[in-house]
């Protein structure tokens, strides 16, 4: 259950965060109102995910970087942003982080 939380969180944030690009620096107000409600939402879900003891170096480290990595790609697929090899390196070494935070914390 933790997990689904979790997941429910990153989409709250991935939301908000495309949202917060659309609302031009708050000055569409339904964009500004998906933005405060959309992280609102996502660190509450972070806050019942951690709740049911997930680590909190693991859970933040998935939370972000699975809405990094996410956010990078709907700004290539449709925001009009570049993706290069520097990002698609820097988004593999998120994964990469995560996938061993994952690791360490399923040894104790």
């Amino acid at each position: 259950m933790a997990w689904l939380l979790l997941a429910g969180a990153i989409i709250a944030e991935i939301i908000a965060t495309t949202a917060l690009k659309l609302s031009d620096g708050f000055t569409h107000k339904g964009w500004a109102i998906a933005v405060v409600v959309g992280y609102a939402a996502a660190f509450a879900l972070l806050g019942q995910a951690l709740k049911l003891q997930l680590e909190i170096g693991t859970a933040y480290a998935v939370w972000s970087g699975a809405g990094t990595a996410i956010i990078t790609v709907i700004g290539m697929l449709f925001l009009g942003e570049t993706l290069n090899l520097i990002k698609i390196g820097g988004i593999a070494l998120i994964i990469g982080g995560v996938v061993l935070l994952n690791l360490a914390g399923s040894t104790h």
